[in-house]
């Protein structure tokens, strides 16, 4: 990604953070210490050093953990990747996302065309 779209993402993370408790936002920054320290303990380097696969199977350990807190962490703060990502105007532009406060009928539909798994499908 380029520059000014780290930057983009950064600024939807800051404010989505900011308007967070104190707390939160201490715990945020801890739990992104602890992602950059942790690999040090079984691979000798910390997060950004490690090999993109080894980033990988790294974070794949920590979405998985057996601790409820760190896994807690981990979706936390991939919420806050995806929201920083695809609130940017050119992904939303490149993946067709038009959104409406019309909803589905802006699109021409109604709440009964709207596409379902079929486990949440309800007929009208």
């Amino acid at each position: 990604m380029e520059s000014r779209a780290w930057l983009e993402m950064e600024a939807v993370v800051a404010g989505a953070l900011s308007n967070r408790p104190a707390r939160l936002q201490r715990q945020f920054i801890v739990f992104l210490r602890l992602l950059q320290a942790l690999p040090l303990v079984r691979h000798g380097r910390t997060f950004t050093a490690l090999s993109e696969h080894k980033r990988a199977a790294f974070l794949a350990s920590v979405e998985h953990s057996k601790l409820l807190v760190v896994r807690r962490g981990f979706w936390g703060v991939r919420t806050l990747i995806f929201m920083g990502y695809y609130t940017r105007e050119d992904v939303a532009d490149a993946i067709g996302y038009c959104p409406s406060a019309n909803g589905w009928a802006a699109r021409g539909g109604t709440v009964a065309t709207v596409p379902l798994a079929p486990a949440l499908w309800v007929e009208p």
